[in-house]
């Protein structure tokens, strides 16, 4: 444990009647980070978030907040508050009342209360909004309330439970940066459990990538979207093109894979090297695809091919064209680049697509 650490878990595990949710779960977040859990539905993540507030407790292991350990603590006694999807504002109590609950509940005076909700309400940008019942205040608004509840507290963690999960999509944009930049102002540790892939890599620290009770893989950012430890992390954080087959071929750490249809690829292996006539799994990034309207030399592009245009999906600046390989039948997203120069490609067209082997990301397939 490192003496800049908010928040410890040590080896936490968490079993159910018939199924263990959290499986040995160890991980550190420095005090005035942003630390996200991030996993699909089942995976433990509220379980484990719900042991840090002191709603459940676990079957093993230990957790320290500020270098004390919250076993057997009750959630009204530990230094944390908890930001939930659906926000839990009183609906009966205006503004100001609503942020002082938790306050007028530890029996601080009435004058000390009323400067504390006047103060959190401006750093969160909604001053003199005390009066205002919660149907006047707008989905974003909303929750800027919800956080001032929790940070007029003083926690030393904030807990934060899919807080985004029911707002429409563009506030849900709007909203990533406005949490990464109360969490600069109050300079409080923000612990932060989603599904949604983008909001973990726009605002966190570190990520951890959770999966069946387990952490697969802790990093920025960068490091789980560039270097993802295992095929679970390459397929779940950010768009990819998996491909798999049986390895025909290895020099080093590049791998050569021939799928079931027939189609050949080329990937670098950055953990276990596969051996061959091993099945191994492939991932290639759409925005690594690069294309072309005339073929590439296959000496110097191993994984070069022609291609049919299927579709094109277009969404700005993130439009993409989705590829078919008229021998092996596979298909391929490829990013389009915003030269301009695809801009009237359509449907049924000829192509031809190429990513450099470096770019590609290789792990032996589950059960080798």
């Amino acid at each position: 444990m490192t003496s800049t650490a908010d928040l410890v878990c040590r080896d936490l595990t968490k079993d159910f009647k018939d199924f263990r949710a959290v499986d040995h779960v160890s991980f550190e977040v420095p005090q005035g980070s942003f630390f996200s859990i991030l996993g699909p539905s089942g995976c433990g993540k509220t379980t484990l978030l719900r042991m840090i507030a002191g709603f459940q407790f676990p079957t093993s292991g230990d957790l320290l907040i500020k270098g004390k350990s919250m076993i057997d603590v009750g959630p009204n006694k530990r230094p944390v508050s908890m930001v939930f999807q659906h926000l839990a504002l009183f609906p009966m109590m205006d503004i100001g009342k609503n942020i002082g609950f938790g306050l007028r509940q530890r029996g601080v005076p009435a004058a000390e209360i009323k400067q504390r909700v006047g103060r959190v309400l401006e750093r969160v940008g909604l001053p003199g909004i005390e009066n205002r019942q919660v149907s006047q205040l707008s989905g974003g608004q909303k929750q800027r309330v919800a956080i001032a509840r929790c940070m007029v507290l003083e926690p030393d963690v904030l807990l934060l439970d899919e807080p985004l999960g029911a707002l429409d999509l563009k506030l849900r944009e709007h909203m990533k940066i406005e949490l990464k930049a109360l969490q600069a102002e109050f300079n409080t540790t923000f612990v932060y459990i989603t599904h949604d892939q983008s909001e973990a890599l726009v605002m966190s620290d570190n990520i951890a990538v959770m999966n069946k009770g387990q952490f697969d893989q802790i990093g920025t950012a960068k490091e789980l979207y560039y270097e993802p430890a295992n095929a679970f992390v390459a397929g779940f954080v950010g768009d990819a093109n998996r491909f798999e087959g049986k390895v025909t071929a290895v020099n080093g750490q590049i791998v050569t894979i021939e799928t079931e249809g027939g189609g050949v690829q080329q990937a670098h292996a950055s953990a276990k090297v596969p051996s061959i006539g091993q099945r191994a799994q492939a991932f290639v990034r759409p925005e690594a695809i690069e294309l072309s309207k005339t073929p590439f030399a296959s000496a110097t592009h191993p994984n070069a091919s022609a291609q049919i245009v299927d579709s094109v999906l277009f969404n700005g600046a993130n439009s993409v064209a989705i590829l078919r390989d008229p021998k092996s039948g596979e298909t391929l997203q490829a990013a389009l680049p915003q030269t301009g120069e695809f801009l009237g490609l359509g449907k049924g067209e000829a192509i031809h697509a190429n990513w450099n082997a470096g770019q590609a990301r290789c792990f032996v397939a589950e059960g080798q």
